[in-house]
């Protein structure tokens, strides 16, 4: 897989390479590079854009560059027939390098930003409550915690799952 700085990749993409964001959809209209297609991680192998993109280069990106690098080897098997390149440093280089970014504020934040908001003003709450009313709070706490642990071991969420269905995030669903 080929590393390309965001100047580089910029002239690529407008010699016709296909740009590829990898993050996830919420992610993804929040902020993006123009023209980008987003195709996350999981929906690689099925993805018709690449399938339809034989002999052309294909341009990866994620948010700071760790996503592509840690899947290089499943961005390249993703994309055969295709010269495969990596954006170094993703999105955040890009917007260093000054190059366009498409922003919608209108957009919800990412699903996993609300989760952290959400489970850190629990055990917040939870803290506080303890400390004031009663120490019983300190249980509300607790399970946030554990509700982490259990999403981090598992990859389950059920967090998030409960936030996707908020109607704040309603668009992304459909």
């Amino acid at each position: 897989m080929k590393i390309l700085d965001p100047r580089a990749a910029q002239v690529l993409v407008e010699q016709g390479a296909l740009l590829v964001d990898i993050r996830a959809a919420d992610e993804h209209a929040r902020e993006r590079i123009p023209g980008a297609c987003c195709i996350p991680l999981a929906q690689l192998a099925s993805a018709p854009q690449l399938h339809q993109a034989q002999g052309r280069a294909v341009v990866f990106h994620c948010r700071s560059g760790m996503r592509t690098r840690a899947n290089a080897a499943a961005l390249e098997a993703a994309s055969p027939g295709c010269t495969a390149y990596v954006v170094e440093g993703g999105l955040d280089a890009w917007k260093q390098a000054g190059l366009p970014v498409v922003r919608d504020a209108r957009a919800p934040l990412e699903l996993m930003r609300q989760v952290q908001i959400a489970a850190g003003g629990l055990a917040l709450l939870g803290a506080v409550l303890a400390a004031t009313v009663s120490p019983w709070f300190l249980l509300l706490s607790g399970v946030v915690g554990a509700g982490l642990m259990v999403a981090g071991l598992t990859g389950f969420c059920g967090m998030a799952r409960l936030l996707a269905q908020m109607p704040w995030n309603r668009a992304l669903r459909g």
